[in-house]
């Protein structure tokens, strides 16, 4: 495996409260906080910054307003790296300190490459019993009060040259096509080996460019609910879910990131390898979601938001 996922992103915004706030309530650890940039850690080390939009030394922002500023994908040695740095050495932006290969990318994206920091790590997660394998045994499955993002797991991109962008993450970098919605959309994983999808890139018909969504792995499909049932207690904003996204069997959960586009949570996608064939779909509500509640849930009731809340204590009660 040569690129091992991503390592390291950054957002620029200017409302440094709000996103702190938001940041710890997503379940992120904050490690470092000095004037100018705040860094938060998730379970495995994957780093996220928050730095001022006006920041020196990044280029100019896909979009108006807070957004993604850097993407940074970790490798598995120092060689795969001196590999990575040959091939971008002419693109746009190069950088190369020893340490970091850094470049900007056909759709205006600063992307880098180091050395992956990120830590293993086991941690328990839930079992499920199905007709045919029940592991889990004099055991119920877990309930979370909150989520705690295991790593940053894949990030969305608007863009305007659908096939420039896959080129370059594909010739360049050596990602694989996992599926597409043709002419439209790409999912990309960065090696062969690996979850349904690390890159996402949709064109649409305006060529629009921009940060869809930043997605966060956690440990199973009771975590996404936790997680978003405490975020919803929290005040934030859902823009959609949970659900499940057909594509990728992932559970999944949107809220609005106050630090630009959207934010996720995740689990259980799909792990493809080198057998796989992408496939190819056309868009539709009933492609990006097997089922999924607009609105999302009150973290209070558990019931759809603006639902009747139940009165008794058995749903059997009645007035």
């Amino acid at each position: 495996m040569d690129v091992m996922g991503i390592d390291e992103i950054t957002y620029g915004a200017d409302d440094f409260d709000t996103c702190k706030r938001f940041f710890a309530d997503w379940g992120l650890e904050l490690v470092s906080e000095q004037p100018g940039k705040l860094v938060f850690s998730t379970l495995n080390g994957c780093l996220v910054n928050l730095i001022k939009t006006d920041a020196p030394g990044y280029p100019a922002p896909i979009e108006a307003g807070p957004t993604l500023r850097e993407v940074v994908w970790g490798v598995s040695d120092a060689q795969v790296l001196e590999r990575i740095a040959q091939r971008l050495a002419g693109e746009k932006g190069f950088e190369n300190t020893g340490e970091r290969v850094s470049c900007i990318d056909p759709g205006g994206m600063l992307v880098g490459f180091q050395v992956s920091r990120k830590k293993d790590i086991t941690i328990d997660c839930g079992q499920m019993n199905t007709w045919n394998e029940k592991p889990r045994r004099n055991a119920r499955s877990p309930i979370y009060e909150r989520a705690q993002p295991i790593e940053v797991g894949h990030v969305v991109f608007f863009v305007s040259d659908l096939q420039q962008m896959e080129d370059f993450y594909v010739q360049k970098i050596g990602f694989a096509p996992s599926d597409r919605y043709p002419g439209r959309g790409v999912f990309l994983r960065c090696d062969e080996d690996g979850g349904h999808h690390d890159l996402f890139l949709l064109q649409t018909p305006d060529k629009k460019v921009g940060l869809n969504h930043v997605a966060f792995a956690v440990r199973d499909i009771h975590e996404v609910f936790g997680g978003g049932l405490h975020i919803d207690r929290c005040g934030w904003k859902t823009q959609l879910g949970p659900g499940r996204h057909p594509i990728s069997s992932a559970y999944f959960w949107y809220f609005q990131n106050p630090a630009g586009g959207l934010i996720e949570y995740y689990a259980d996608e799909d792990q493809l390898d080198k057998d796989w064939i992408p496939r190819e779909f056309e868009p539709g509500p009933t492609r990006f979601a097997e089922w999924a509640v607009d609105g999302g849930l009150d973290g209070t009731t558990r019931r759809q938001k603006e639902a009747e809340s139940p009165d008794g204590k058995f749903l059997t009660d009645r007035k």
